[in-house]
């Protein structure tokens, strides 16, 4: 069992909005592993962040993704960060994964800047860059394909994922 595509992505590039589209027009289910921590912890991330760390939060998330690539046949959504575990990022190589690749303005927009994500919390603009710019490297190696989101409406990104897929 294989997922039909892995949608990878910093927060505001649509994996979640996207994802559920793309599963809808594949006719496959839409899984999205930040969900699946958050069953799984019977909290939100941001509380698995604040009451337990960040160190734990990414043990439950490794876990999660291990899960959804073995388990899942669908569209999948990472969070933002899963790309940082060495072993997620060796488990994603024989998968399709769609890099939804976002410009800084527009994931402000999307991620608003009052967001409750642990890691924007202090400055969250600066500290959205400044994730966003580390990981972009990350993202782009380990993507088969790459969609640019920016000004873009999900419907529009999600035929070009479709179109990319087929080839």
């Amino acid at each position: 069992m294989s997922p039909r595509a892995v949608l990878i992505g910093p927060p505001g590039s649509g994996k979640s909005t996207a994802g559920r589209l793309l599963a809808d027009r594949l006719g496959v289910a839409f899984r999205d592993t930040d969900a699946d921590v958050e069953l799984a912890a019977g909290k939100p991330v941001s509380d698995v962040f604040i009451e337990d760390g960040e160190e734990a939060f990414r043990a439950m998330e490794a876990d999660a993704v291990r899960r959804a690539l073995a388990e899942h046949d669908g569209v999948l959504a990472l969070g933002g960060g899963a790309i940082l575990a060495e072993a997620t990022r060796e488990l994603l190589a024989p998968h399709p994964v769609v890099y939804l690749e976002v410009g800084l303005s527009n994931a402000v927009q999307r991620v608003g800047l009052a967001s409750a994500r642990p890691l924007l919390v202090l400055n969250p603009r600066s500290q959205l860059k400044k994730l966003m710019d580390a990981r972009r490297p990350v993202y782009s190696g380990l993507a088969t394909i790459t969609v640019a989101t920016d000004d873009r409406s999900p419907a529009e990104v999600v035929d070009e994922i479709v179109s990319l897929l087929k080839e």
